[in-house]
């Protein structure tokens, strides 16, 4: 490897400082999503739509098998994966913010330019999700003694009213939170990284736990409202999904610019910047 080669691969690596940010950050980046779903509604909501079709498919395949007991740990699910879910949001946030027009196909193809690393990424995400399954389940049998899930009355009634349920319900939201937490960490902005910049999987998680160590009230409320908006969408029995998913999304890309930009015309597409863009 070439001298030039190993400082671009060190430039690469390096994270940018990230910005210190207003508390209420959080709800500018929910309003300037807003107005991005306002100019694209069609492939916003399109968009939305698609993930809140891909949700009922996978709760109608659990009530199908009479397991609607884990829907709880479905929904988690969503969140894990939602980050990498949203790149056609990110594009067209970014298009939107330098003038460009949006198209359907530049959404789907956003990722092009780094999908080695977000499949990278993906592949850890889908780690996380499986690694929760599991625990949820040695839970439920270290718990409630049970290899399988009982009916979905009885297992509300043992969860709510018993002590080892009780104790199920504490744990479990406790462990999940903190899977929760840490995939929050690493994923805040680390896909939008990935998209524009030259870098890692590893190298843009790094930058987005930086990212909340720098402003962790803001981020700690942007985590909250994620969470409040995605459970909206699930209690809306999945037709809420269709707003909020695009809106989260859309406001996902304006938390990187704001915390790693500004973003402006002269910077390059998605699929030039794995090779040309700088910090």
């Amino acid at each position: 490897m070439t001298i030039a080669n190993d400082l671009n691969v060190s430039e690469a690596r390096m994270i940018p400082t990230p910005r210190l940010i207003p508390f209420d950050a959080p709800w500018a980046w929910l309003a300037s999503g807003w107005r991005d779903m306002c100019h694209t509604p069609a492939l916003s909501l399109g968009y939305g739509a698609a993930f809140a079709l891909a949700a009922a498919a996978l709760a109608a395949s659990l009530f199908a098998r009479d397991l609607q007991a884990i829907f709880p740990v479905l929904a988690g699910g969503f969140l894990i994966v939602g980050p990498l879910a949203a790149v056609g949001l990110y594009e067209a946030s970014r298009r939107l913010a330098v003038g460009e027009t949006v198209r359907i196909v530049d959404m789907l193809s956003a990722s092009k330019g780094a999908r080695g690393q977000l499949l990278y990424f993906g592949a850890m995400l889908l780690f996380a999700y499986l690694l929760w399954v599991r625990i949820a389940l040695l839970l439920l049998a270290l718990f409630l003694g049970a290899t399988t899930l009982p009916p979905p009355a009885e297992f509300m009634q043992l969860l709510l009213f018993t002590p080892a349920g009780l104790g199920l319900l504490i744990v479990g939201s406790i462990v999940g939170g903190a899977i929760a937490a840490v995939i929050f960490a690493v994923s805040a902005v680390s896909v939008p990284m990935l998209l524009v910049r030259r870098t890692d999987v590893v190298t843009a998680a790094r930058a987005s736990i930086a990212a909340i160590v720098q402003n962790p009230k803001p981020m700690a409320l942007w985590a909250a409202l994620v969470v409040a908006l995605m459970a909206a969408g699930f209690a809306t029995l999945l037709a809420g999904l269709v707003v909020v998913f695009p809106l989260i999304g859309h406001a996902t890309w304006h938390a990187y610019a704001d915390i790693y930009g500004p973003l402006t015309a002269s910077t390059p597409a998605p699929a030039k910047s794995m090779s040309t863009a700088t910090a």
